[in-house]
């Protein structure tokens, strides 16, 4: 009885310490992570109305298996993007513009891997809206957009898009590119580009 509980202690004690060990012997990139938080910078290319506009936006991604997650993200784009041509070259101008666009979409993204860089595939729903306000681009001047989001006529939209991620511990860089369609009467196609950090938890 004496050896049977001995080879009980043994067994218990190398369960309990054999996952650990093998847990330190793993990058800290395959760790369990399920949340990711991140900001970006965008350019989106109106193309019905033939414009560039540049905003910011935040996405909140959660797993939901280890290769899946499902992601909610808005954006507001609040400037303009002008290509000045001079005759030593060229160069890129941003400036305000009365034209304000505000979005938000929500789906699954796809990962190849659990590595520190990461290749993924996203489509996402959701629906925009477009505005004019000459006011000057502020917290408040955003929040009145928002308030207002239920005067305006929100328009579907569907992304499909693709990027690239790479983490050092838990902080990383993401770049998204995809086309942006929203269906006002028929279907418009947007070039959108995001870009910025993300950190994982």
């Amino acid at each position: 009885m004496k050896g049977l509980s001995f080879a009980f202690l043994v067994l218990a004690g190398v369960s309990l310490v054999a996952p650990r060990a093998f847990s330190q012997n793993q990058p800290p990139y395959q760790e369990k992570d399920h949340l990711e938080l991140g900001v970006y910078g965008e350019f989106y290319r109106f193309d019905q109305a033939n414009i560039d506009l540049a905003g910011a936006g935040a996405r909140l991604s959660v797993n939901v298996k280890p290769l899946i997650q499902l992601e909610a993200e808005m954006t507001y784009d609040f400037s303009q993007v002008f290509t000045e041509k001079f005759t030593s070259g060229g160069g890129i101008t941003f400036a305000n513009t009365g034209t304000r666009r505000i979005d938000g979409l929500f789906g699954p993204k796809f990962e190849t891997n659990r590595g520190p860089v990461r290749l993924f595939f996203t489509t996402k729903g959701g629906a925009t809206t477009f505005g004019f306000d000459p006011r000057p681009v502020t917290f408040g001047t955003f929040f009145s957009s928002v308030d207002n989001l239920r005067a305006r006529d929100a328009i579907a939209e569907f992304y499909p898009g693709a990027g690239l991620e790479g983490f050092i511990g838990p902080v990383g860089l993401r770049l998204d590119v995809g086309d942006e369609m929203y269906f006002a009467n028929n279907v418009y196609h947007n070039l959108r580009v995001t870009f910025g950090p993300t950190i994982r938890f």
